[in-house]
């Protein structure tokens, strides 16, 4: 009896481990660029909070996960009758934002200097990434919001689930969880995208994301 109860436990225990290091969102539709949308002269544009604005995100390794904030610099979306006809944003990379590590501690600052590095994202190189919006359509009664992504000179173009919200000169746009292709975007260190042999010492291509976008009437 006992040890069957080893064993059933450390089945549950395997079921568990490999339930938690899967355990991201759903990768976010990534297609060829397409051409950006334009807002009719009636909309109303709303200019990016950029105090209330980021992007989060989150990193996977085979022995856990990282995560962090990123900043919204600038951006604005026209939009009529409550419904968005055209926008963009633009990303700092710079603003990268560790916070799963306590800031005091040495992994902290270290794991944010090797992701602004040119391992990664090439802040000194690429100090900025941009979101474009290409258009928006309702699938399976979610609102999905097109743009094209450009990051490290590379654009692919993406879809999101988002939902929106106004409140007077207030607009909110938040988007699901969702997860992008890293090496897509020519992202390449520890990535088995590009390189063979890394064993254990491989970091996942995908990349979490949740974008909020706050943005006042301009």
């Amino acid at each position: 009896m006992k040890t069957s109860f080893i064993k059933i436990f450390a089945v549950l225990a395997l079921i568990s481990f490999t339930s938690c290091g899967n355990d991201k969102a759903k990768e976010a539709e990534t297609k060829a660029t397409e051409e950006a949308a334009v807002a009719e002269q009636t909309a109303i544009t709303f200019n990016a909070n950029t105090e209330n604005s980021m992007i989060e995100w989150k990193g996977f390794k085979p022995t856990g996960s990282h995560s962090g904030t990123i900043s919204i610099s600038e951006g604005s979306v026209s939009v009529n009758e409550g419904n968005i006809e055209s926008g963009n944003f633009t990303i700092e990379m710079g603003s990268i934002v560790v916070t799963d590590i306590p800031v005091e501690e040495e992994g902290n600052a270290k794991l944010r200097g090797h992701l602004t590095s040119a391992d990664f994202f090439d802040v000194e190189k690429f100090p900025t990434a941009k979101f474009e919006v290409t258009g928006i359509s309702v699938v399976e009664g979610k609102t999905m919001l097109s743009g094209n992504l450009t990051m490290k000179e590379k654009t692919n173009n993406i879809s999101i689930p988002v939902s929106t919200s106004i409140e007077g000169d207030t607009m909110k746009l938040t988007s699901e969880s969702f997860t992008i292709d890293r090496s897509k975007w020519n992202v390449q260190y520890g990535s088995k995208s590009f390189f063979d042999n890394l064993g254990d010492k491989f970091i996942n291509d995908a990349i979490e994301l949740k974008v909020t976008l706050v943005a006042n009437k301009a």
